[in-house]
Order: C-alpha cells, then sequence, then structure tokens
C-alpha cells in the first residue's frame, strides 16, 4: 500500500458512483500532456471556485471553446473538462502541461539609412543681394552730385554720364561746367576715402573676428551698414540736405564693414563649406554673381533714374541691403564648425592678419601669400583701371558711340563673368586650375591689345569677345591662396583680400584717368596696352609657382624650408 496517494478535487456537480470511489485517470505529471486529450486541449487549473467550473488560470494563449479559460504556454488551452476515451470527464493537468518553445531570434536589423540630405541655402543669394544694391548705389549717387551741386551753382547742362557728341571736344570748355566736375570728383574722393580707410580698420577687425565666432555676425552687420547708408541717402534727397551727410553715410556703413566685410566673409564662408577640389569652381560662381548683378544694376538703374528719378531706385537700394541682411540672420546656416567666444576691441584679430603674412614658421606659405597677392593685386587692379575708361573711349573719335552701343558694351563685359565660368568649368576636366588662370589672363591680355588698337565698332566688340575668359584668373588665385591657410584662418585671409581690393579700386582710379588724358595726343588706347603689359607680371608670377612645385628639385629646398610644425 502506497504512503499516500494524489486526489485530485471534486468537480462542481460530478457525484461519486455508488458503491465507492469512481476509479479516476491517472493524474499526468508536471509538463506532460494526456495522451488521450485531443490536440489543443490544455489542462485546465487545479481547483475550481463554486458554480464557475473549469475556470482557472491555465497557461495557453488561446481560449479553448470550453469553460476553462487559460493563459499558458502550450499551444492553445482547450476545454476546461474535455471528455475521456470511456466518457467521462478528464482530470485537470497541473500548470504548465506544454514544453517551452524554444526563445525566437530576431532577425538582425539592417542599418540605419542616413538622413536625407537636405539643400542647404547657399551664400550666393546674399552676394547677388548685396551687388545689386552696391551696382545701383555708387552710379545714382554720383549722378545726383552732379545734379545737385550744378543746381546749386547755376549749371544746367548734360551730367557727365550724358554723351556729348564727337565733334564736341574741339570748342572751348564750358569753366561752369569744369567748376561742377571738380566738385563732384572732390566730394566722389572724400566719400570713397573716407569708407575705404574707416573700412581698412574694420573689415580686418570682423574677418578674423569671425574665425571664432562664425561668419552670419560677419554677413548681417555690413548688409545693416549698407542699409544704413541708402536711408541716409534717401533722407537727403526727401529733405534737400547738404551733400556732405552722403560722407556720413559711408562712414558709418563703413564702420559695419561696408561691402568689402560682405565680399570677404562671402569667400570664407564658400571655403569653409567646400573641398579642396571643388573650391575654385564654387568661387567663380560667387565671381559670376557679382556680373550678373554688376549687370543688371548698371541697365536697369539708369533706365529706371531716367523715367521716375532717383527716390524709387534708392527705395530699391534700401530694400536690398534689407533683404541681404535678413537672409544672412534668418536663412543662412553658421559654417564655422567650431564656433567661440571671442572679445570683438582686441588687437589680436590684427595680430592675426600680421601673421599671416609674417609668421617665420611658415616660410613657403608666406613666400605663396605674399606672390599670389601681389598678382591679385595687379589683375584687379588692371580690370579695375580698364572698366573706368570703356565708356571714356567708346564715346570719343573714332568710335563715337552712342547710348544703345554703350550699353551694348557694357553688357557684353559684363558677359565675361559667364562665359569665364563656364570656360573654367570645361577646362578644369583637362587641365590644372594654374593652367586654367594662365589661359585666362592670355585672353584679358589678347582683349585688351584688341581694344587698343580698335578704331571700328566690329573691331571693339571683337575684342569684348576675346575677353570671354578674362574672369578665369582671379577665381584660381582665390582659391590657391584659402588652400595656404588653416580653416580657422579662412576670415583674416579674406579681410585682407578684401582690403587689398579696395586699395586696388583707389590705385586703379587713380593711375588710369590720369594715364588717359595724357595718351590722347599719340595713342587713345594706350591705357588698354599698358594694362596688357601690367598683366603679364602676374601671368608669370602663377606659372613660376607651379613649375617650382612641380619641380622636385625645388620643391626640396620647399620642404626643407618648412618647420617641423608644417609636417
Amino acid at each position: 500500500m502506497p504512503l499516500f496517494t494524489i486526489r485530485s478535487p471534486k468537480r462542481a456537480g460530478e457525484l461519486p458512483a455508488e458503491g465507492g470511489t469512481q476509479p479516476r485517470a491517472p493524474q499526468p505529471v508536471l509538463g506532460l500532456t494526456d495522451p488521450g486529450a485531443p490536440h489543443g486541449a490544455g489542462p485546465g487549473a487545479v481547483g475550481g471556485r463554486g458554480a464557475e467550473p473549469g475556470r482557472g488560470p491555465g497557461l495557453g494563449p488561446e481560449r479553448g471553446p470550453g469553460t476553462g479559460q487559460g493563459l499558458g504556454m502550450g499551444p492553445g488551452s482547450g476545454p476546461g473538462a474535455a471528455p475521456g476515451p470511456d466518457g467521462a470527464a478528464a482530470p485537470p493537468a497541473a500548470a504548465m502541461a506544454a514544453p517551452p518553445q524554444a526563445p525566437v531570434m530576431a532577425a538582425p536589423q539592417p542599418p540605419p539609412s542616413p538622413p536625407a540630405r537636405r539643400c542647404r541655402p547657399s551664400v550666393e543669394p546674399l552676394l547677388f543681394l548685396a551687388t545689386l544694391s552696391l551696382g545701383l548705389q555708387v552710379p545714382l549717387a554720383t549722378q545726383y552730385l552732379w545734379d545737385r551741386l550744378g543746381a546749386e551753382h547755376g549749371y544746367s547742362g548734360p551730367n557727365g554720364s550724358s554723351p556729348a557728341g564727337c565733334g564736341n571736344d574741339s570748342g572751348s570748355p564750358d569753366p561752369l561746367r569744369q567748376e561742377v566736375e571738380a566738385l563732384v570728383s572732390r566730394w566722389n574722393l572724400y566719400i570713397n576715402l573716407g569708407g575705404f580707410f574707416v573700412g581698412l580698420f574694420s573689415v580686418t577687425l570682423f574677418g578674423p573676428w569671425s574665425d571664432s565666432v562664425g561668419r552670419r555676425p560677419a554677413l548681417v552687420l555690413p548688409a545693416v551698414g549698407m542699409a544704413v547708408q541708402a536711408a541716409i541717402y534717401l533722407l537727403v534727397m526727401y529733405l534737400q540736405l547738404h551733400v556732405a551727410y552722403f560722407l556720413l553715410g559711408r562712414l558709418l556703413s563703413g564702420l559695419l564693414g561696408d561691402y568689402n566685410l560682405i565680399l570677404a566673409s562671402c569667400f570664407a564662408y564658400v571655403a569653409d563649406t567646400s573641398d579642396r577640389r571643388a573650391r575654385t569652381f564654387r568661387v567663380a560662381i560667387l565671381e559670376a554673381c557679382l556680373g550678373v548683378a554688376g549687370m543688371l544694376a548698371s541697365i536697369g538703374g539708369g533706365q529706371w533714374r531716367k523715367a521716375q528719378g532717383y527716390i524709387n531706385p534708392f527705395w530699391l537700394v534700401l530694400a536690398t541691403s534689407l533683404a541681404a541682411a535678413l537672409y544672412a540672420a534668418f536663412c543662412l546656416q553658421e559654417s564655422v564648425k567650431q564656433q567661440k567666444p571671442a572679445k570683438l576691441l582686441t588687437l589680436s584679430h590684427y595680430k592675426a592678419v600680421y601673421r599671416l603674412y609674417m609668421a617665420p614658421e611658415h616660410r613657403s606659405s608666406r613666400r605663396k601669400l605674399a606672390l599670389y597677392s601681389l598678382a591679385f593685386f595687379l589683375l584687379v587692379t588692371v580690370h579695375f583701371g580698364t572698366k573706368d575708361l570703356f565708356v571714356l573711349y567708346e564715346l570719343g573719335a573714332p568710335l563715337c558711340w552712342a547710348s544703345d552701343l554703350i550699353g551694348y558694351g557694357s553688357a557684353a563685359s559684363y558677359l565675361a563673368f559667364l562665359s569665364s565660368l563656364g570656360g573654367l568649368r570645361l577646362l578644369q576636366l583637362c587641365l590644372e586650375d594654374t593652367w586654367v588662370a594662365e589661359i585666362g589672363l592670355i585672353s584679358n591680355i589678347s582683349g585688351l591689345v584688341v581694344i587698343s588698337l580698335a578704331t571700328t565698332t566690329p573691331l571693339m566688340f571683337t575684342g569684348y569677345g576675346i575677353l570671354f575668359l578674362s574672369m578665369a584668373a582671379t577665381p584660381v588665385i582665390r582659391a590657391k591662396l584659402s588652400k595656404l591657410v588653416g580653416e580657422t584662418e579662412q576670415g583674416a585671409l579674406f579681410a585682407s583680400v578684401a582690403c587689398v581690393e579696395g586699395l586696388c579700386s583707389l590705385v586703379a582710379t587713380g593711375v588710369f584717368n590720369s594715364l588717359y588724358p595724357l595718351s590722347l595726343h599719340f595713342m587713345r588706347g594706350f591705357p588698354f596696352l599698358f594694362g596688357a603689359i601690367i598683366l603679364l607680371i602676374p601671368a608669370a608670377i602663377v606659372g613660376w609657382i607651379e613649375i617650382w612645385d612641380s619641380n622636385p628639385e625645388y620643391s626640396h629646398f620647399t620642404d626643407t624650408s618648412l618647420s617641423p610644425a608644417d609636417g
């Protein structure tokens, strides 16, 4: 006789057999199912609750059709009291009747796809707006000075931009006209010199500062300064204030960096966001924006002034300056990767510009920076100087162009920006950047030589056509300068380049405008020939540096001159 027996609890409504206990089926062992039970029949719970037969916490994930409700791990919970083979109710089983299933290994997830690359706003629209504002402002301000000062001195003749005809040069000059010309020239000199010298200190201050705090402040501030200048000019026109307020507006704009700081910050922004291979083309796109904006300003500004006067065009100057400031503040993303707070009013920013050219530990880079800067200075000086003389040269004999031909010639000179951009892109497919610059300089020299000898309209337009690659050299030189300095020195570099460009404008005005009247008695086109001769110097500099770098013997001496810090 066994020591003990396992007895099943009675189900509700189940009566014992007469004459003794009814034989019961053997109780299944824990973890095993009843072999006589049909598939899917899970055991019920041990014990019931009063009148709820077969209700218990089973372990099947599904409910069977019977009264038992299970939550077990088996393939399914069957009825709470499944009938056995003899018709009697099957005894309930213990919990966990079905064997546990093997854990299912989750399939490896694929690596997350990179986020979609969004098109970040570029700096080209900002430079376009600022250049359009400047292109409208400068000639309109000069013409307003002429009309205003002429009216104050009783002169009502044509202004300096009006063609007087080829035959009028032989007559005696009008002394009153000469007096007005001298006044306009003097006030233009005051305004340009004041803006240049104030901007010389502010640009070299804000440029290195932007290497630490970011480019956006160095783009917003000068755009606001240009808007302030345009607002002061409008007040002068509305209230008939003295023209000396023009100088005040230019000084305030110069304190905030003026257009030169926008130019420097835009090129530094492109250097921050482009790799070394694509940098030349990105710089060329910026230069093309200069040409397109200048062409629109020169064509639209003059016609608008004739139709509506000076005030409405200057409202556009104010609007474009404000649009440039808002674009820089709210649309443009920051390009400096590691921003850090930095003081503004400190001499360390000027020292940063000084170290670019005078640091003894970078003698090779210092030499290239100086040579490329000299080439850039000569090239831009010739560009500014010859551009100022085109209209005077076309008005005089033997060309004697009318205003429509002068407009076509101006458009042709600006189209050189776009044609140089396309030519540079095509030539980069088979040539190094240096040789693209050499081809651009050859185009510039050849075109100036043809223009200096032009005596007919077809020959003059032929010279314009030869200049179709004349603007391909400047983006190459800018890009090469950018590659000579580190990421944290781009603002200081392009600030110095912008100051060089401002100096080019002053030198070009003084040299070429003085040379032109002196050469009228022997060769009217001599200033263009002089510019072509000057361009031989940057062509020699750029070619010599490329040959020096590519020659192993020369590069050996260059490498030995570098300090260990240069690698």
